[in-house]
């Protein structure tokens, strides 16, 4: 009997210990090696692809510089990896990345089996089609007997072959695992129809020798939520990586900008007063600096601003907000008090 009590203590100051590094862990382990790694898409234009001097950008990229900012003050402490739809997953489960913001669509099965946490949504999307103008199709409908590229070990992948079988129509798919090699395929003519979240469609489209050869069908067949995610146990990085995104959407929802956030320093609005720091106690619950959120605003912008230069109706990719402009225009873009 004493061999078991002393036994179940053991178990129990390792599971508290263990509990302790989860919690701890991963803000520790950054601040040691100074610089979080980060995992990517391997070339999407308007969410994660490096410019002509090798500078990544993008709307995911983004989002990394804000976590960036949120733990060290300045949006470059990030090791860009790049990754494959099929090997993001493990790059973060094995620990070679830290955080992956590479469109990945928030689900169920991820949350549970895989044993990940999604922060909030930065940017709503649902799965569509990319034809040829050629072709003369204008509903997925039209669609029976077509090759399709699509990318494997994906929600995308599932979602083609339901809404085929849904709609009794048949397909052939050609799968291919890397985005920049499907794109290559589709544009050279290996399959009529090129299937993805909406968003990355107008990316390909837009970086496409002709692009207005191309239309994106009318039909978006899923729910595509897509957000960055970390693994589960570690709560407080959770929170930290979850807070630099909804950082973003709060400035838009409270009027402040890049340009104007100096200026707001001074405004009197309790909530405003909260968030950029300048009433204390936001940046000590979650581990970092009270200014904090300031930081991300002026080195970064709020959401607003990071969506319109990197996909907006002025860019090449010519997205409207949609579902992601803030709720009080229509859109799902919402924060909860930072209080």
């Amino acid at each position: 009997m004493k061999r078991f009590k002393l036994c179940a203590v053991f178990v129990a100051v390792v599971l508290f210990a263990t509990a302790g590094f989860a919690i701890a862990g991963t803000l520790d382990d950054v601040k040691a090696k100074g610089v979080i790694s980060v995992g990517v898409n391997e070339g999407l234009f308007g969410f994660s692809k490096p410019d002509e001097k090798g500078v990544w950008r993008g709307l995911d990229v983004d989002t990394a510089r804000a976590i960036s900012v949120a733990v060290f003050g300045v949006p470059d402490k990030l090791k860009f990896v790049p990754l494959t739809a099929k090997t993001r997953f493990t790059a973060l489960q094995s620990g070679e990345i830290d955080v992956l913001t590479r469109n990945c669509t928030q689900t169920l099965g991820r949350e549970t089996a895989l044993g990940l946490n999604f922060v909030h949504v930065n940017y709503y999307d649902g799965q569509g089609f990319l034809v040829p103008k050629k072709l003369g199709v204008k509903s997925a409908r039209e669609l029976d007997g077509a090759t399709v590229c699509v990318l494997p070990g994906t929600t995308t992948e599932l979602n083609l072959a339901d809404y085929f079988r849904a709609h009794d129509m048949k397909m052939k798919p050609v799968v291919i695992e890397s985005t920049p090699e499907l794109a290559k395929a589709f544009f050279a003519g290996r399959c009529d129809v090129l299937t993805s979240d909406a968003s990355q469609l107008a990316s390909t489209r837009s970086v496409s020798p002709n692009p207005d050869d191309y239309i994106i069908l009318p039909e978006i067949i899923s729910k595509e939520p897509l957000a960055p995610v970390v693994r589960h146990g570690d709560d407080q990085w959770y929170d930290i990586v979850n807070f630099s995104v909804l950082a973003l959407i709060a400035a838009e929802e409270l009027g402040i900008t890049s340009k104007n956030v100096d200026q707001m320093l001074k405004n009197l609005d309790p909530k405003i007063m909260r968030f950029l720091g300048v009433t204390g106690g936001n940046g000590k619950a979650l581990g970092l600096d009270e200014k904090w959120a300031y930081n991300i605003i002026k080195q970064i912008g709020n959401y607003g601003e990071v969506f319109e230069r990197n996909v907006g109706v002025n860019t090449p990719l010519k997205l409207e907000r949609g579902l992601n402009d803030l709720w009080t225009r229509g859109g799902l873009m919402y924060a909860p008090p930072f209080k």
